[in-house]
């Protein structure tokens, strides 16, 4: 019998449109949009629907977006049910709600205030990120290493075989790039986002989110959830605490996480929430698995 995980996608998989065909035929869909509404106190499900586009990308709304977008699709998907979860940066705290962990509502209200202080960090400390593609991580390190002196730079996400992005100043970003180049990689590519997530450059926004933190209830998991900052399997309440807050500068295991959840008898993979972004990273890591998405109404109901 296959084992199914869920997966729950990260910054970068939002679209203007995202959720409204749910809103629009789903009644307990629409309940929740409209309490995620009252939650946060600014109409996020418009920006969801209508956009503009540069409203959306705003890391403030980006992120509550695909969270709840997220928390739509599981709460009203009846098919599989997860033996273990796991979430690409932001999408930790859409995971540990369908674990049990987290309340929507708690979460929603952490995911916005996690969102405003990495948007603000990345005011405070302008950096950048850069897809590098073709090296191995021990090469990406040492570029990184030989780039601190133009500036921080460090490798943020770990996503499949020869992907990984790095994160830092825009100096030291911009110098692991051309070293990256010097080394062979196939591509890089400086991503546009408002900030150097997951490198020291967050670190100013840690205090708020770990204050935020201690003050929410956490509980045990009631299914195992793969933590970014470690790739293994974490249920204790206190240990999913300080991991949330260590992950703000910490990089994230994917291509171990995924390969660990496997080793742990996940076959099946079903993305939860916008996009195609996971799907194509569990494919590029293990080609015999088995994905498929549930984003839109159509593939709940299919």
């Amino acid at each position: 019998m296959s084992t199914t995980a869920f997966l729950f996608p990260g910054q970068g998989s939002q679209f203007v449109g995202m959720g409204k065909d749910l809103y629009e035929h789903n009644p307990e869909a629409r309940a929740l949009f409209d309490q995620a509404d009252a939650i946060v106190g600014f109409p996020l499900t418009r920006i969801c629907f209508e956009g503009p586009d540069e409203d959306l990308r705003q890391t403030r709304n980006t992120q509550p977006a695909i969270f709840l977008h997220s928390m739509v699709v599981a709460r009203i998907f009846r098919g599989q049910q997860a033996s273990m979860a796991a979430g690409h940066s932001l999408g930790e705290y859409s995971a540990l709600v369908y674990a049990g962990a987290l309340t929507f509502e708690d979460a929603l209200r952490l995911v916005r205030l996690r969102g405003e202080l990495m948007q603000q960090a990345g005011v405070e400390q302008p950096g950048t990120m850069a897809a590098v593609v073709g090296l191995e991580p021990g090469i990406v390190g040492e570029v990184c290493c030989s780039a601190w002196d133009a500036g921080i730079v460090q490798a943020a996400n770990f996503n499949s075989p020869g992907q990984i992005v790095i994160s830092g100043s825009v100096s030291g970003v911009r110098k692991a790039m051309e070293l990256a180049k010097a080394r062979g990689a196939r591509l890089v590519k400086e991503l546009p986002v408002s900030g150097a997530f997951h490198s020291p450059l967050m670190e100013s926004a840690k205090s708020g989110l770990k204050a935020a933190l201690e003050k929410t209830s956490i509980r045990d998991t009631s299914i195992p959830v793969y933590a970014n900052v470690t790739a293994k399997p974490v249920r204790a309440a206190n240990e999913i605490r300080q991991l949330l807050n260590e992950q703000l500068t910490s990089p994230v295991r994917w291509e171990e996480t995924i390969k660990n959840m496997a080793a742990d008898g996940a076959s099946v993979f079903v993305e939860i929430g916008p996009g195609k972004v996971l799907q194509g990273l569990v494919k590029r890591i293990r080609n015999d698995a088995e994905t498929r998405g549930i984003e839109k109404l159509a593939d709940i109901s299919s």
